[in-house]
This record gives C-alpha cells, sequence and structure tokens, in this order.
C-alpha cells in the first residue's frame, strides 16, 4: 500500500523541514510514503472563504484517483489513541487499499465536493493547529503507528 500526505501550503515547513524530513525517513523504512503540496492559491484577498475552499478542492481533487481511500485530517473527524491509529492504518491495509491518502485542506478547511469523497475523517485533536505543525504531528503518528504494528519500542503505553 502507498500512503500519501496531500496538503495545501508551503513547500517548505521551515522550522519544521528538519524534523519532518527525519519521520519521512523512517516512515519509509517501513512503506512508501510520499509528501505532496499544493501551492496556496494567489489572489485571495478578493475570494470569499467558500470560493477559496471551492477551489482548494478542485486542486486537492485532482490529485485523488478514483480507487484512492481518502482520509481527511478533519478537527470533526473522529478521534483515537496512537494505538487506535495503528489499528486503522493496518486495517486498511488488510483491505487491500493500494493507496491510502491523508489530507489536510487550506485554512478554511475542505469544500462540499471533498467531503463528499472521503472515505473517513480522523482527527488529532479538538485544538486547532498550524498546518505546517500538523503536517509534522502526522508525520510522527505515522512514523509511530508503524512502530506499534512491528511491535517496536518506540511506543509506551
Amino acid at each position: 500500500m502507498n500512503i500519501e500526505l496531500l496538503c495545501i501550503g508551503k513547500d517548505n515547513a521551515d522550522a519544521f523541514e528538519e524534523a519532518l524530513g527525519q519521520y519521512i525517513k523512517k516512515i519509509k523504512l517501513y512503506n512508501n510514503f510520499e509528501l505532496v503540496v499544493i501551492p496556496y492559491l494567489k489572489n485571495t484577498k478578493s475570494m470569499s472563504f467558500e470560493e477559496q475552499k471551492r477551489k482548494e478542492g478542485e486542486l486537492l481533487l485532482k490529485k485523488i484517483a478514483p480507487s484512492d481511500c481518502v482520509v481527511l485530517l478533519d478537527e470533526r473527524g473522529k478521534e483515537m489513541t496512537s494505538v487506535g491509529f495503528s489499528e486503522f492504518l493496518q486495517q486498511r491495509m488488510n483491505s487491500g487499499v493500494k493507496k491510502l491518502v491523508f489530507v489536510i485542506g487550506g485554512a478554511y478547511g475542505f469544500s462540499e465536493a471533498v467531503y463528499q469523497r472521503q472515505n473517513a475523517k480522523i482527527s488529532f485533536s479538538k485544538l486547532t493547529f498550524p498546518h505546517l505543525m500538523i503536517r509534522l504531528i502526522f508525520a510522527e503518528q505515522l512514523y509511530r503507528a508503524f512502530t506499534i504494528l512491528h511491535h517496536e519500542p518506540y511506543h509506551h503505553d
């Protein structure tokens, strides 16, 4: 199974870039993984929030194949523990999914079209985080999930 993190934002994560790169290297020891960043829209001052979400949604959906399993990282998604997330990941791997795409939306969330395309929604917290930070949190949790699935000593209950 291939795993992808698809997000709207900057290509480089500035202060988070080095740490994110380290987790991506660790994840790739277990599984194929790719970070795909769609640049922020230009000239958004003249757009409504809904128009911005719609245009970002169109860009996101162009990167998603019909056969992909799409998981939105959304504050209204299902919260789970790290072990629960590893079980979620294992279930997707066991189901024969070829590509699992986790998606981080823009500043105003997802368009209705993206919500309609999703297969699942998960939340890492009820708190709001900067998008660059959630990339790092996601990468760490994905790495943690693989160590849990491989019974390695990284995670402690």
